[in-house]
């Protein structure tokens, strides 16, 4: 029983997170709306963490606080009648398809390669010190 309601409620924040995306995208919603939005959802889509996962509990509780309490502001302060429209189009396409966006991706890809880069640069500093 628990884990079927859990399993929805997963379901319901990948609905309202996609829709979030979507609402980032309406000329209706104010900049700092938009803003605060596109934050939330790099967040929720992003690999990176605030607090890597790996890390035991704490892990996961940046994801299962920051998350929810981003999510809510945004919701909080998005006009309500985009955000309806913005939840029956992820719900059609969640349904019919998953929802691609190579943009996003893309920058995610970058910043992993300069992570990389970043990182072998320092290393080989530290290697011709020594």
């Amino acid at each position: 029983m628990q884990l079927k309601r859990l399993k929805q409620w997963a379901r319901t924040l990948k609905t309202e997170i996609y829709a979030l995306y979507l609402a980032c995208r309406d000329p209706r919603v104010p900049w700092y709306v938009r803003l605060l939005a596109i934050c939330v959802v790099g967040y929720a889509f992003s690999p990176i963490d605030l607090i890597p996962d790996p890390i035991p509990i704490l892990g996961y509780l940046d994801d299962l606080i920051l998350l929810p309490i981003g999510i809510w502001l945004v919701l909080r302060m998005m006009p309500q009648d985009v955000m309806t429209e913005c939840r029956e189009k992820a719900r059609k396409e969640i349904e019919t398809e998953k929802p691609v966006n190579r943009i996003a991706a893309s920058i995610i890809i970058g910043i992993w390669i300069l992570l990389a880069a970043l990182s072998i640069i320092l290393v080989v500093r530290a290697v011709k010190d020594l």
